[in-house]
């Protein structure tokens, strides 16, 4: 979930039969896509407005990328809809309408390359460009993903750590150096930091937000059970665990709501 409400994507055809610029997952940068038929003539560069991609969308080609590169390394050349879908927990008339955004629509009975959709997914989702994050707050859930080495291989690695901790800072974790928070302007722009993930108590949580966008910072992960506010031209993706936990626990208390009503319906009919 987004920190901020996002604005309505007009309705298709209407206008003046132009479409406004899609964006990328930070929903700032324009990606550009392949014309479709019926679709704009060139403007005065020779490129076509780009079709808008809904932000659901990009959440699942996210995980279409994921299915892709585990499908890659077990050797897997080419994959139908209905395989990528069934991976991917979606059904394929939906993968299709996704994947369609990107002009990909496989080839009757092939399927999709894997590797070229792979690519494919790769440049639209902003992965052909060097992503660096930095990490504020190593304590427990902060160490945890500091270690996580799986953030690398996706090619988001954790280049550098901050705390406020004395006795945090100057250790090193994974290899990396934990630094003082007060440095983060300095070592996040001269690092080329492009993403922040802050991991620290809620109260400490906005002024981290703030030293980390005055360092150039646009998208930043927020664990702190709080909500930032940030300027118009910086996304925040918040990951409130507990709140994950919680709709969890809704859903069990409904089955077994469900359960024991089942139940006494059964013993009146029996009863009766």
């Amino acid at each position: 979930m987004t920190d901020r409400p996002r604005i309505k994507t007009p309705r298709a055809g209407t206008g003046t039969g132009t479409r406004p610029p899609a964006t990328d997952a930070r929903g700032g940068r324009p990606v550009t896509l392949p014309p479709e038929s019926g679709a704009a003539a060139p403007d005065g560069n020779g490129e076509r407005p780009a079709r808008p991609v809904p932000e659901a969308t990009v959440s699942r080609l996210a995980v279409y990328l994921r299915v892709l590169g585990e499908l890659r390394e077990a050797g897997v050349e080419t994959v139908s809809s209905e395989e990528l879908a069934g991976a991917s927990g979606v059904n394929s008339a939906k993968l299709r309408k996704d994947l369609s955004y990107l002009g990909s629509y496989g080839v009757r009975g092939v399927g999709y390359d894997v590797t070229s959709l792979q690519g494919r997914l790769q440049g639209e989702l902003g992965m052909d460009h060097r992503q660096s994050v930095a990490l504020v707050g190593v304590g427990n859930l902060g160490h945890a993903l500091a270690g996580y080495t799986g953030f690398a291989g996706r090619g988001f690695p954790v280049s550098t750590l901050f705390d406020v901790d004395d006795d945090l800072v100057g250790s090193e974790i994974n290899g990396i150096r934990v630094r003082h928070v007060r440095e983060i302007p300095e070592v996040c722009a001269g690092g080329g930091v492009t993403i922040g993930m802050i991991a620290t108590p809620g109260p400490a949580a906005q002024k981290v937000c703030d030293l980390l966008v005055a360092a150039g910072v646009q998208s930043i992960l927020n664990f702190a059970p709080v909500l930032l506010t940030v300027p118009d031209d910086v996304e925040v993706r918040k990951v409130d665990l507990s709140v994950e936990l919680q709709v969890l626990a809704f859903h069990v208390a409904r089955r077994h709501t469900g359960a024991a009503a089942v139940t006494d319906k059964t013993n009146e009919s029996v009863v009766s």
